[in-house]
């Protein structure tokens, strides 16, 4: 049945998974790009198209509030709707149905072109991107791991006043709350944008001091920030001790051991705790080397690692994050799938349109089997079946 191009139709006999539980016996109906309803089976109007699901997993479509590219492309190196197209096709087949593009360290003609072509983009695919991620400029020198250390820099009144007068299309700023002068935070913040503490050497108490300022991200926590110590937590010990800050992590067992992980979910919970990707034009594509903050990061055994031994990012995908999540972090399968739908909706304030399947919400929704592989997916209403490796609409 051609389900993909009906305006209206039902997926049936799944296991619906969604803000941290668990239903069974349900049906989803979509119609217009919209969940219309949540029915009983035995509930669902005669003579509706239906495509049967048979006892898959169906979940939120996962978001991805790091994603500097895929797919063989990076945002950094092409900032175009091309760009935002191809890691877009590319997240499908994992799971991945709206993300933040990030624009990792760059100076401010790139910045400004970064935020007209991602309002053009959200003008068309206002939830498939919900908004732009910088990463830096203001970021710690000793703490920049592959950002170019010629454009690290601290706030000037011109850029960060772009930046504000930029809220509906910037998302979330990652700084290091120690090079930025006060009253920084609390202006983004003000502006409507989430504060990100990331690639940062800040003491535990500049970083509280932050999260009072209104910060309330950390971004790919304990990556590029100093470790917990026994006299100076640092940021990590000051984000894991908050009650509310939310922070994101790479579960690809490179970036973060799995008992960190483990750790970090125990006391951040999956309502805080994001699975994010911070993946490389290496994720979703056969390629050996890329340019990245102005450096050349090569992919060998899972790695993406410069000359001298720095991660350039990632080759991970959300779908693999959330498999790792289960089978390394040994993370509840509602969580994991919590900790990569709702929680990230949440914490940039789109958790009225996306990340949880009810009524009224976007219809982007992934379909996983019970190895926890994706099989297809909704777009915007639009089902894609992956199975073989193909697309069925």
């Amino acid at each position: 049945m051609d389900i993909g191009q009906t305006n209206t139709f039902a997926l049936i006999d799944g296991i619906i998974v969604s803000d941290s539980s668990i239903l069974e016996d349900h049906a989803v109906i979509i119609s217009d790009g919209t969940i219309d309803a949540i029915v009983r089976d035995d509930q669902l109007p005669a003579g509706m198209a239906a495509h049967s699901l048979d006892g898959q997993w169906l979940c939120p479509g996962f978001i991805d509030l790091q994603l500097n590219g895929c797919g063989g492309v990076l945002f950094n190196s092409d900032i175009s709707t091309s760009t935002l197209d191809t890691m877009h096709q590319t997240n499908l087949r994992h799971g991945c149905t709206s993300f933040l593009p990030t624009l990792i360290t760059c100076d401010d003609n790139d910045i400004q072109t970064a935020i007209a072509v991602t309002r053009e983009y959200q003008h068309h695919h206002p939830f498939r991107v919900p908004g732009l991620h910088l990463e830096g400029p203001w970021l710690s020198p000793n703490r920049k791991g592959i950002h170019d250390a010629t454009q690290i820099r601290q706030p000037d009144s011109a850029l960060l006043r772009l930046i504000c007068d930029n809220s509906n299309t910037i998302s979330m700023v990652t700084l290091a709350p120690e090079v930025c002068p006060a009253g920084t935070i609390e202006q983004l913040t003000d502006a409507g944008i989430r504060v990100a503490i990331g690639h940062t050497a800040a003491t535990s108490t500049e970083v509280e001091q932050a999260i009072i300022a209104g910060a309330a991200f950390a971004t790919h926590l304990f990556n590029a920030m100093p470790p917990l110590t026994n006299r100076e937590p640092g940021p990590v010990g000051a984000i894991l001790d908050d009650q509310h800050i939310c922070a994101g992590i790479i579960a690809d067992g490179i970036h973060v051991d799995w008992q960190n992980i483990r750790l970090a979910w125990r006391l951040l919970g999956s309502d805080r705790l994001c699975l994010v990707t911070d993946a490389t034009p290496a994720a979703g594509a056969q390629i050996e080397q890329f340019q990245f903050g102005g450096q050349t990061v090569y992919y060998r055994d899972d790695k993406c690692l410069s000359a001298d031994g720095t991660i350039g990012g990632s080759a991970l995908t959300m779908d693999a994050a959330v498999k790792n999540s289960i089978d390394h972090v040994h993370i509840p399968l509602a969580e994991a799938i919590c900790m990569a739908t709702a929680t990230p909706a949440s914490s940039i304030g789109m958790d009225d349109h996306i990340g949880q399947i009810k009524p009224g919400m976007q219809a982007n929704l992934t379909i996983l089997d019970m190895h926890h592989s994706v099989t297809a997916t909704v777009s915007d209403g639009v089902l894609m079946d992956w199975r073989d490796g193909t697309l069925n609409r």
